[in-house]
């Protein structure tokens, strides 16, 4: 069975940190680029960050630049979301999603598999 599964959300403060993690089963995800993506309660889902399957492109939502980072290791069939930095707009589910190919660049458009999703909540 083909899925992904995300890691790693949780409660924290504002200006505290969290990392994501999106693994793969059932394929590998060297030739998938990777896009994480938020919704907000009431709000539409959003891309949040996307990297190449080779890692040399990354993309990042202009409100999370400079305090998130993206990266993966093929080796263990996962791709990360590095957050600093929180702030209480944070707050979402998150989800990683992965379509193939993508080598040249990143996108959040054409995902082939999608993972349930991950909560974060950033509140004092």
């Amino acid at each position: 069975q083909l899925q992904l599964m995300e890691s790693g959300g949780g409660s924290v403060q504002p200006g505290g940190s969290l990392r994501l993690s999106c693994a793969a089963s059932g394929f590998t995800l060297d030739s998938y680029g990777i896009g994480w993506f938020r919704q907000a309660p009431g709000k539409e889902r959003e891309g949040v960050s996307c990297i190449s399957s080779s890692g040399g492109h990354k993309a990042y939502l202009n409100s999370v630049k400079s305090r998130f980072t993206i990266s993966r290791d093929n080796a263990k069939n996962t791709v990360y979301l590095q957050m600093n930095s929180l702030k209480p707009e944070d707050t979402a589910v998150y989800y990683c999603a992965a379509t193939y190919g993508s080598t040249t660049s990143c996108t959040f458009y054409g995902m082939d598999y999608w993972g349930k999703g991950t909560l974060v909540t950033v509140s004092s």
